[in-house]
């Protein structure tokens, strides 16, 4: 089995107009998407953001948990923030992944929208691709509104919507992140 990464793309995500920007991190998404790395053993999870203000926000949230004072008080908060790698673009990502396993990643998208059908992937078909694949796959999480088409097309799969029994779609990226890693590399498999 290939290892598994995320990527929590700051930039290119939508606004709610659908226009292409970059979005603000958020000290939550990034204690939670550490957590949810650590728990499920995935070896890294990028912070993908251009913006060196928001890049210098994220280092300093992590170096407070992970060498700060907070880290006598807290340690598994910082074993989790350790997961955390901040940057610049999805390439960015991508490179490290390359020159750590010696081979470039897949790389797949999720989205609340539906996407091409023929590069969508059921989480049953993903969940089995990733015990069964001797590639690393990398799964980028959109933040904001979702990824912008030029992330979406980088990629070689998309990950079917997370689909609930409303016509409300509009989950966090946390809770969507949490759903979908459950469902693709969780032992209950219900799906």
């Amino acid at each position: 089995m290939g290892m598994f990464y995320l990527a929590l793309v700051h930039f290119p995500v939508l606004n709610r107009r659908g226009e292409t920007i970059a979005s603000a991190i958020t000290s939550i998404d990034l204690h939670d998407l550490g957590r949810l790395a650590r728990t499920y053993e995935i070896p890294c999870c990028y912070v993908v953001t251009p913006l060196l203000d928001q890049q210098n926000l994220a280092k300093r949230l992590m170096k407070h948990w992970i060498e700060g004072p907070a880290t006598n008080i807290h340690p598994n908060r910082a074993e989790a923030l350790k997961k955390l790698k901040v940057v610049d673009t999805i390439q960015d990502a991508i490179a490290d992944i390359t020159a750590t396993e010696g081979k470039k990643p897949q790389c797949w998208a999720t989205s609340a929208r539906k996407q091409n059908k023929e590069k969508t992937l059921t989480f049953q078909r993903a969940s089995y691709i990733i015990r069964a694949s001797e590639n690393s796959i990398l799964l980028l999480l959109g933040t904001a509104w979702g990824l912008a088409e030029e992330a979406i097309n980088v990629c070689d799969k998309i990950v079917e919507p997370i689909r609930a029994n409303s016509s409300f779609n509009h989950l966090s990226v946390r809770c969507a992140a949490a759903i979908i890693v459950d469902r693709l590399l969780g032992e209950n498999k219900t799906c």
